[in-house]
């Protein structure tokens, strides 16, 4: 007899959970039908056309073979496509007999070794299973080979060629599956990876939520709150003038309208994310001014902006920064309102080299600053170190009280 015996490894797809998209996978099962038609085919054409004068061993051949297909329909197939450990064990067993028998009457049909090593591969989900079943198999491939060896009607590099077919098989297996096991490898640092990133994303979110729900609550406080209460207090001077002043009642009256008018422009402006009213249609200075006046007309104080040391905003401050300062102004103003029982109040915008600073200054009561933090300083303390400015507070009891908000000029 002659050997003509070689081997193949393939790599093991499907082995364990190499990360192998479905549909790649099925592709792989269909190639694998196909090349087992093609090759025991082939090998149940030669098997018939063999010729054995007594009329021997022929039949035992053929029916290795027809017990082959039956194997991969019944065994072979379900343990590749289900991962059924079972049948893959059934599978290789008889896939071993096979063999055996193939190398023991003709093993001119051992190029069934270029299927049956890469099948082992396949079928079997790990690696020490793998290397046991392809010494087996190796070994039930050479018994034949070497009988006939030893009888000297095969040469030696008959059974050799199945030995180092088994050696190659046994690399390309290792090899691949350790390719497969840091693809794996891969594949979970991945997905934590991205697990990581969703927690992120959502840690970012929240964060966002509550910076979101701060920057309203400052709106509110620095805007409608601060509009309320003027409102609040006119109504309460237009009803003491009512009975003996109607003419200052009338006027107190048309300042609650308007107070309440913008109060319901900035509501809009903080549903549209957008910057303040009063810096829609005019300079940071403008809008200054005219709170400066409306502040006077409100409460009676002697009010006034004072823009001498402000020198030129050629280069301009950015939009967020204006909100700071108009906010700044807006928050001390309201305090000295409430608190501060002041009978005159200065503005002053000015600027010093790339810092540009709002002050508002009272002569009333005064405080401890050291000993009161209200929500509204807190808050604008916040904005202002966004902008990347700060806020001073200088006040001392029976003294006055200034409150300083700067920015820097970018």
């Amino acid at each position: 007899m002659r050997s003509r015996s070689r081997a193949a490894a393939v790599p093991p797809w499907g082995s364990g959970s190499a990360p192998l998209s479905e549909h790649g996978w099925r592709t792989a099962v269909r190639v694998w039908h196909v090349a087992f038609a093609a090759m025991v085919g082939t090998a149940l054409v030669r098997a018939v056309a063999v010729v054995d004068a007594e009329g021997g061993p022929r039949p035992l051949l053929v029916g290795a073979l027809l017990a082959l297909v039956v194997g991969w329909v019944v065994l072979g197939t379900p343990a590749l496509t289900r991962r059924d450990p079972a049948r893959a064990t059934a599978y290789l067993a008889l896939l071993v007999l096979v063999i055996g028998v193939v190398a023991w009457i003709e093993s001119s049909l051992l190029f069934l070794m270029f299927l049956a090593y890469p099948q082992v591969w396949f079928v079997v989900p790990t690696v020490p299973g793998g290397v046991v079943w392809t010494v087996v198999l190796a070994a039930a491939s050479t018994t034949g080979p070497f009988v006939a060896w030893a009888r000297g009607d095969e040469p030696l590099w008959g059974p050799g060629q199945t030995l180092v077919g088994m050696v190659f098989s046994l690399a390309m297996g290792l090899w691949v599956h350790g390719l497969l096991a840091k693809s794996q490898e891969r594949a979970d640092l991945i997905e934590q990876l991205e697990a990581t990133r969703a927690e992120l994303a959502e840690a970012h979110h929240q964060q966002g939520a509550l910076a979101e729900r701060e920057r309203m609550a400052r709106e509110v406080h620095d805007t409608l709150a601060q509009g309320f209460t003027s409102i609040v207090v006119l109504a309460q001077t237009a009803t003491a003038q009512l009975p003996g002043d109607p003419g200052a009642a009338a006027e107190r009256v048309a300042l609650i309208e308007e107070v309440a008018r913008e109060n319901l422009a900035e509501a809009r402006a903080m549903v549209a994310a957008s910057a303040p009213v009063a810096l829609d249609s005019a300079t940071l200075v403008e809008a200054l001014q005219r709170l400066t006046e409306r502040f006077g007309r409100e409460t009676g104080l002697a009010t006034r902006l004072d823009t001498a040391a402000l020198g030129s905003l050629d280069q301009g401050l950015s939009r967020s920064q204006e909100i700071v300062l108009l906010r700044g102004a807006q928050e001390a103003l309201t305090n000295v309102r409430r608190h501060a029982s002041a009978s005159a109040v200065v503005l002053r915008i000015g600027r010093v080299g790339d810092v540009v600073a709002v002050h508002v200054e009272d002569d009333g009561v005064g405080f401890d600053p050291a000993g009161s933090a209200g929500i509204g300083l807190a808050g604008l303390r916040d904005r202002a170190e966004e902008a990347g400015g700060a806020v001073d507070v200088a006040s001392e009891p029976g003294r006055g009280t200034r409150v300083t908000v700067r920015v820097p000029v970018r």
